[in-house]
């Protein structure tokens, strides 16, 4: 996961999104400009942002994902040694990986630990990184690009995770402006959100979980100086 440039981001993954902020901030997104829209003006995450904030490379090869020639089930066996039996329409439920490969075993051959590293790589991928709609599975091709772990550590990782973040968000205010409420259908890293929102706007940030503890400034990357945090400090009126 080093190699691939995937590992800063591991402390920041067990954090879950804030239905509150989250519905706040798609209210003030705007499409066409792809900003926030602000009473004191538009604002919006860079690329820098991401690279501080959660260590992703921004510069490097995009991340472009091919259709296999192969079929599903022996690309799972590839590369990850084991297929479900489930695998319709080329996407995998994330449980099933939690499931299968929740403990490496100890005497596990160097094959079968990058096998258990590549399903922990793509479940990061469909439950944080470029979580969908669904939130319970991750398209299969994913899996492509950690098939080597080299030329993984070569993709522009926080370029894609922006861009993605951008496209769900866009759909999500879309969806607000035909609906007048987002239901809790939204995709993207929902924490990057919350923490680019607590750095810039500091009054809407959690109270700290470990009383007294002084927030970390020279954090690498930024983002785990909010850890550990609670997610939830505000009421959903207090966004309004």
């Amino acid at each position: 996961l080093v190699d691939a440039g995937l590992s800063s981001v591991l402390p920041l993954a067990p954090l879950t999104g804030d239905p509150g902020l989250i519905t706040a901030l798609v209210e003030r997104w705007r499409p066409e400009t792809l900003t926030f829209h602000m009473p004191f003006g538009e604002v919006t995450i860079t690329l820098e942002d991401v690279a501080t904030l959660t260590g992703l490379a921004i510069d490097g090869d995009a991340v472009i994902v091919d259709i296999p020639d192969e079929d599903w089930s022996a690309m799972c066996l590839r590369l990850l040694g084991q297929a479900p039996t489930d695998l319709g329409g080329g996407v995998i439920r994330i449980t099933w990986l939690r499931e299968t490969f929740d403990e490496l075993p100890l005497s596990a051959s160097p094959e079968t630990t990058e096998q258990y590293a590549r399903a922990y790589a793509l479940s990061l991928m469909g439950g944080v990184l470029f979580s969908d709609r669904s939130g319970g599975s991750v398209h299969l091709p994913y899996l492509l690009l950690v098939e080597d772990w080299r030329r993984a550590g070569r993709f522009a990782w926080g370029a894609a995770v922006l861009s993605y973040l951008y496209r769900e968000m866009g759909r999500s205010a879309l969806q607000m402006t035909a609906s007048s409420s987002l239901g809790g259908d939204f995709g993207g890293w929902a924490a990057l959100l919350m923490i680019w929102t607590w750095e810039r706007f500091p009054h809407t940030s959690p109270l700290h979980a470990v009383t007294g503890a002084q927030i970390t400034q020279d954090a690498v990357p930024r983002g785990i100086r909010w850890l550990p945090a609670q997610t939830r400090q505000h009421g959903d009126q207090f966004y309004l």
